[in-house]
């Protein structure tokens, strides 16, 4: 039987010749820790000590078919949660975390909050735990991406309500009344694009959560401004998660769509990423 560091040094190798010598060592260790049910900790103090693996060579194997770590582990890391994904579901990143705590900051207590696109829960999952005494409410049209949301939203945050509906449609008979935040990370990303993007994720993520025709880009950005500007309560706010290329556009979008104070947003990248408007 391996050792622990025997393992991850074997993990680091598959890794590292795809994603570089830092990230392949990240994978390394977060397969490590959540197939060895071990901490850091216990990797870092007593790495000779025998670790058994039983799936390790399906575990390279879907390595060097580019399959992201999360769906290998079957869970991702968000705001101080473990949630579970699959290649139904978009990852979460750190960038959407960004734009959970803008949200947060901004919400008031007891405030109605509705996530559009909510994939695997993550966004109304982390609101309804930072909120307090919010009512959050989460659409997705994907009935998959709903059953892992349901899953996760019964471990952290069981009081949220999740329903299917299409965000290029008129979602607001889903919803009872007024809410105050709309939030989306809708698909945004042109398929022109795809040919600049990792295999890791055009090979594996779903395509429905991440990519948008050439010649309409903010075609679900426009969708469901539409929409929340009915929803919204008079000052209420929406907010998305943006393409970087698309800023200056999506300023000129919700402006021409009746909203006021429109504010960008840069990410821990320096990219600009987040864009927030409040119903006049």
């Amino acid at each position: 039987m391996a050792t622990r560091r025997e393992i991850f040094l074997q993990l680091s190798v598959v890794a590292s010749e795809l994603y570089g010598t830092e990230e392949g060592r990240q994978i390394a260790e977060l397969i490590v820790l959540a197939k060895g049910g071990i901490t850091r900790n216990d990797l870092l103090v007593e790495p000779n000590k025998e670790l058994e693996i039983n799936d390790i060579d399906r575990i390279i194997a879907e390595l060097r078919e580019w399959r992201p770590v999360q769906y290998i582990i079957g869970t991702a890391s968000f705001d101080d949660m473990e949630l579970e994904v699959s290649e139904g579901v978009l990852i979460p990143r750190p960038e959407t975390e960004e734009l959970v705590e803008w949200v947060a900051s901004e919400a008031p207590h007891g405030a109605k909050i509705l996530d559009v696109c909510t994939g695997s829960g993550c966004i109304a999952i982390a609101l309804s735990r930072r909120v307090k005494q919010s009512r959050v409410w989460g659409i997705d049209i994907s009935k998959e991406a709903l059953s892992i949301a349901r899953r996760n939203a019964e471990k952290y945050a069981p009081t949220i309500e999740l329903v299917e509906g299409d965000a290029l449609a008129d979602f607001s008979q889903l919803i009872d009344g007024e809410v105050d935040v709309i939030v989306s990370n809708p698909p945004y990303i042109p398929n022109s694009d795809r040919e600049l993007m990792r295999r890791n994720v055009t090979e594996h993520e779903p395509h429905i959560a991440l990519f948008v025709e050439d010649d309409d880009p903010l075609l679900f950005y426009r969708s469901i401004a539409r929409t929340a500007h009915k929803m919204l309560s008079m000052g209420g706010k929406i907010y998305f998660e943006i393409y970087e290329n698309f800023a200056v556009e999506m300023v000129d979008m919700l402006t021409n769509e009746g909203f006021v104070n429109v504010v960008v947003r840069e990410d821990f990248r320096a990219k600009q990423r987040m864009v927030c408007a409040e119903k006049r």
